[in-house]
């Protein structure tokens, strides 16, 4: 075993709170994940304030079973990038004590700048290291940083470097890099574990906002007030009520609907010179804001996202869906929104055919039925495409110059005919073709290749004729509803649900009664004991760094 291996190991057992090293390589129930890129900025920004700079190469996120959530439980730290981790840490480190910084974010001054403050040292690692750490230190780690702190001034010659050095080790412990929810036995489940006290804050913390618990939550685990139903009903409703609710919808939404994809869209700058890496952040943007301004509207219909004519936009994406708006704020202003309405005979209604979507699920240079439909059946409906086989000819699909199937329509049909491939065509093409209208870049169109372009579509037997039809369709879909119960449910737990399914059509039967409510459904998940049931190895992901 190697020493780093070894280092996350014994570190994750202390957390989970067994006795030895030993426990690790039995069976040590409970969940451990590491920080995705978000929420380790989020965490630096809660802890130290928004003038922290973070500059570096993340670990990529892994998305497993179609959530980044999921996959965060199945990954660890390589030693290559423990390396990146270690230089954001001591840059980071660097910018808390600085002159410019020291006086703001350390709650004292040290009597010598020259030498160890004991006290001083350890009120300022006492609150950093509980907000890092999602749980108070115990004394003796405080007596350890404290210690550390001391060996690093007396080596330098300087209180603050010191103070960095012993900083930085910390934002690069597994303690900080995981959110490891620590577990105890389960009193009303014989031989099963339950989270405890802190390993319920700190899911509820990231479940609800997408980040660490605060202040008053972990005085709560610490005087173990969640372990009843009225101490965790009152923190729920305490951080329900909070702004920061929205920042853990939004976390939710942009994982389950891939948006990080956006990121990576290119464009043929000749065939979409509107595009750019620029709309394509407001574009990511501006699909998260519509999704948080209907569902958390009073009686938000989560299935209203697919059919809403409100949005955000931004003069870029004005210019792209090529309608006029006036803006109060100068060019160039920071918050650079504004709230839009489309008319009511405006071919645009709802997410699937916002610039996001359609773009992300396109080619560089041409749009595609079948990444959209694929699209549509695997992230909004939960339902499996099938990989096409290694030796599919796809020349018809993708000649857009064929004199004879002129349309995208004209030669998906002609693909078709190859039995091997349409099977699958037939489940994600006729809904895919229905947002045709819309090119690979975004904008609206009519025609193609001079060809007006049909986009009559179906799905489930359920036929309409444009992509205002289609996202009616998959609004009534229960599937839709079903898969975003699902997956809210995965991402909560960290852990697609495969041995819950009672617990989770429960859960969607109480989403349904309660008019679709994502918060009245997140709120739901976080009351319910089932939520904080820890299964026998889920953390061994976070044991298995090479």
């Amino acid at each position: 075993m190697t020493p780093m291996k070894n280092v996350f190991r014994i570190a994750a057992v202390s957390l989970l709170g067994f006795g030895s090293a030993q426990a690790a390589d039995t069976m040590v129930p409970g969940v451990a994940r590491r920080l995705t890129v978000e929420q380790y900025t989020r965490v630096i920004a809660d802890t130290f304030g928004p003038t922290v700079k973070i500059g570096g190469r993340f670990d990529p996120d892994v998305r497993v079973d179609g959530l980044i959530e999921v996959g965060a439980a199945q990954v660890s730290v390589s030693s290559t990038s423990l390396s990146q981790y270690d230089a954001m840490a001591r840059s980071i480190a660097a910018q808390v004590v600085n002159e410019d910084n020291r006086l703001t974010m350390l709650p004292c001054k040290p009597a010598s700048a020259t030498a160890p403050d004991d006290a001083c040292a350890g009120k300022f690692l006492a609150k950093v290291g509980g907000s890092l750490f999602r749980r108070p230190l115990t004394p003796a780690e405080i007596e350890h940083q404290v210690r550390t702190a001391a060996n690093a001034t007396e080596t330098v010659k300087d209180f603050y470097q010191g103070l960095s050095l012993t900083l930085a080790s910390m934002l690069t412990a597994p303690e900080f890099l995981f959110r490891v929810e620590s577990v105890e036995a389960d009193p009303a489940n014989r031989g099963g574990y339950r989270l405890d006290s802190a390993g319920k804050a700190t899911r509820l913390a990231f479940f609800l906002w997408n980040g660490a618990p605060d202040e008053e939550l972990l005085r709560a685990a610490q005087k173990s007030e969640l372990d009843t139903p009225k101490g965790l009903e009152k923190q729920v409703n305490r951080m329900m009520a909070s702004g920061r609710l929205k920042d853990g919808i939004r976390a939710f939404f942009d994982d389950m609907l891939q948006l990080a994809g956006m990121d990576d869209v290119m464009k043929d700058g000749a065939l979409f010179p509107k595009f750019s890496s620029q709309i394509a952040g407001e574009a990511r943007e501006q699909t998260l804001r519509t999704i948080v301004g209907v569902v958390t509207a009073p009686k938000g219909d989560y299935r209203d996202i697919f059919t809403t004519k409100k949005t955000f936009l931004t003069p870029g994406l004005a210019s792209i869906y090529k309608v006029p708006l006036a803006f109060d704020a100068p060019i160039g202003a920071p918050d650079y929104w504004k709230a839009y309405e489309f008319k009511a005979e405006d071919p645009r209604a709802g997410i699937l055919v916002q610039t996001s979507f359609v773009t992300m699920n396109s080619h560089p240079g041409r749009s595609s039925p079948t990444l959209r439909g694929k699209a549509l059946r695997e992230v909004l409906l939960c339902q499996k495409v099938p990989a096409p086989p290694a030796d599919v000819n796809f020349t018809i699909v993708q000649d857009t110059s064929n004199p004879v199937y002129r349309t995208a329509r004209d030669r998906l049909i002609a693909h078709r005919t190859n039995p091997v491939c349409g099977g699958c065509h037939k489940l994600i093409d006729p809904m895919g073709l229905a947002l045709e209208n819309f090119d690979g870049g975004g904008a609206f169109r009519t025609t193609e290749n001079g060809v007006k372009i049909d986009t009559s579509g179906e799905i489930d037997g359920v036929k309409f004729a444009d992509a205002a039809g289609l996202g009616q369709a998959i609004h009534d879909n229960p599937a839709a509803a079903s898969c975003l119960v699902q997956r809210l449910t995965a991402y909560g737990l960290g852990r697609t649900p495969k041995k819950d399914e009672t617990w989770v059509e429960t859960q969607k039967a109480a989403f349904i009664k309660n008019n679709y409510s994502v918060p009245g459904l997140m709120r739901s998940l976080a009351l319910s004991p089932e939520f904080y049931r820890a299964v026998p190895n889920e953390i061994k992901a976070a044991f298995n760094t090479p």
